[in-house]
């Protein structure tokens, strides 16, 4: 039975390990206080969400080299739980508890394997519309603005104040944005862009007045949340923390498939939500914001020599520091070098792969990425995934359907010598047109129940009815009484009724449902010889 089960932290590769634990504590460091400024719950809030979620994903999750933290599209939605409970901030780390404890609950369930079925024109939208909200919300920042709650706002607001720029403020984001665009690719293994955009911003900001800083960051260990539930607000809560759930485990099981390919290793999908799980759970618990495995910074950890769990572990470790020593430190740094980092990885979020196959893909595709994208954009997370799993699901139901419909066939005068064998052909001929076959073949469902009704229903009139279940693995409920439906109407109108080929799985289901309560065990066949032979002996005996 799968539990929770502290990773063994092994000094077989101890300098990678250090060297690599390093490397993304220092990529982590301007990004945890860029995601907890855009959070709205301060840059403290990123910096104890990249401790928790790093230390405990580490020490209990599923894949070996793995950096987690607070991610954009993580930090995202996490902005529109603080808004909504800005006014009791315990009920949104009350949310990030909950999230913690679904993913925990998806990984006791073994459910992690589903993640990635979600449709994947889905996951672009929504991954473009979250670096899209991430470019339009660092505007504002950039040009020495205070950040606007929501995108509506900030384009609203752009325009007035472009007219009113801090062009000192804006020449330091400016300068950020470069670095992080510029800096030569040889040495970012040894100074990463961010840190190197952050060092060179802050350190102008002692030369130039007039720019926003972060201000005062608590030093010192976090105050814990203790938890709290509003009951009028219970659904949304839920709701909430389902989404940040699935989109933290979908984000690390994605980052974690990504590790596997580079460190030539394989995860733990239960386990890995599983430890996830117990990061954002004491997250929120400390008053950090949730996380998820953060791809750039697992990479940077991988290609920087990390291969165990213990470059997870160092990497939390010297974040710790930073938070009980450099708060003072940290004060200093300008909100638009932030923004021009957040910027960037905005850029980085959006699914450039699929933008840049947009004119091959396919219309549905697309229209469906762009529908999702705009919800997520203008409306809200939420929404815009539920209506992009519920547009593909359809889309999905009726390709299917169309499938188990070209499947269907009635046979009645003209022998269809694909389906039947030439002793069947003989026998169902001596029928004389009085009987029908139904052939059913592949997985019947709810799609395919209407077009299975007509086609019976525009069969002319016969005396023996034949469904042939021989070549159906499975039935739904709505398959299942359909053909209750097709069996009731062939006895109102003094037809035989004789099944053939019924597995035991379909069996099982249309007895369940009580389709069978009125089919005798004499009119239920193994082979479709066996049924003819019956419909002719059945006919032999009936006057013409």
């Amino acid at each position: 039975m799968l539990g929770i089960k502290l990773n063994a932290l092994s000094t077989e590769h101890l300098r990678g390990d250090m060297f690599g634990g390093l490397t993304a504590a220092i990529i982590a460091l301007p990004l945890a206080l860029a995601f907890g400024v855009a959070s709205g719950m301060g840059p403290i809030a990123g910096l104890y969400g990249a401790i928790c979620v790093g230390l405990f994903a580490a020490l209990f999750g599923g894949t070996q080299a793995q950096i987690s933290g607070p991610t954009g599209p993580m930090t995202v939605v996490s902005a529109t739980v603080f808004t909504q409970f800005a006014h009791e901030p315990a009920l949104a780390f009350t949310v990030v508890m909950m999230a913690g404890a679904f993913q925990i609950l998806f990984g006791y369930l073994r459910i992690g394997r589903y993640i990635n079925l979600m449709p994947y024109p889905v996951i672009s939208g929504f991954m473009t519309g979250i670096g899209c909200i991430l470019i339009i919300l660092q505007l504002e920042p950039l040009i020495g603005h205070v950040a606007p709650p929501n995108v509506v706002n900030a384009l609203t607001a752009l325009p007035s104040d472009v007219i009113t720029i801090n062009w000192h403020a804006a020449g330091v984001g400016m300068l950020s944005l470069a670095i992080c665009f510029g800096w030569p690719k040889r040495l970012t293994r040894i100074f990463p862009s961010p840190l190197v955009a952050l060092i060179i911003c802050t350190a102008l900001t002692f030369f130039i007045a007039d720019v926003p800083l972060l201000g005062a960051v608590p030093a010192g260990l976090p105050s814990p949340q203790i938890p709290q539930i509003d009951f009028e607000q219970l659904s949304y809560m839920l709701v909430s923390a389902a989404v940040l759930a699935a989109l933290g485990s979908i984000d690390s099981l994605l980052t974690s498939l990504v590790a596997d390919n580079v460190s030539r290793s394989f995860h733990d999908s239960d386990k890995e939500l599983i430890g996830q799980g117990i990061g954002n759970l004491v997250a929120g618990f400390a008053g950090g914001l949730p996380g998820a495995g953060a791809t750039v910074r697992t990479l940077a950890n991988v290609k920087a020599g990390g291969r165990t769990p213990l470059s997870g572990v160092l990497h939390a470790l010297v974040l710790l520091l930073i938070v009980l020593g450099l708060g003072p430190v940290v004060s200093t740094i300008p909100h638009a070098a932030l923004a021009g980092i957040l910027f960037k990885v905005g850029i980085d979020v959006i699914d450039w792969r699929f933008i840049k196959r947009w004119h091959r893909a396919q219309k549905r595709d697309l229209i469906l990425m762009l529908v999702v994208l705009v919800l997520t954009v203008f409306v809200d997370v939420v929404t815009a995934v539920g209506v992009g799993i519920v547009i593909a699901s359809l889309v999905f139901v009726k390709e299917m359907a169309d499938v188990q419909v070209q499947s269907i066939r009635t046979i009645v005068d003209d022998i269809d010598h694909d389906l039947l064998t030439a002793d069947e052909s003989a026998v169902f001929r001596q029928c004389n047109g009085r009987a029908a076959i139904l052939h059913l073949s592949g997985a019947m469902s709810f799609g395919a129940a209407n077009e299975m009704m007509r086609r019976i229903v525009s069969v002319r009139p016969v005396e023996v009815l034949i469904i042939d279940l021989t070549d159906v693995p499975s039935v739904d409920g709505s398959a299942a009484l359909t053909l209750e439906e097709i069996m009731q109407r062939a006895a109102d109108a003094n037809q035989e009724t004789l099944v053939v080929g019924m597995q035991f799985g379909v069996a099982r289901v249309l007895s369940h449902i009580g389709a069978l309560d009125g089919l005798r065990e004499t009119m239920r066949y193994s082979t479709r010889i066996e049924a003819l032979e019956t419909a002719r002996d059945i006919l032999a005996k009936r006057a013409p």
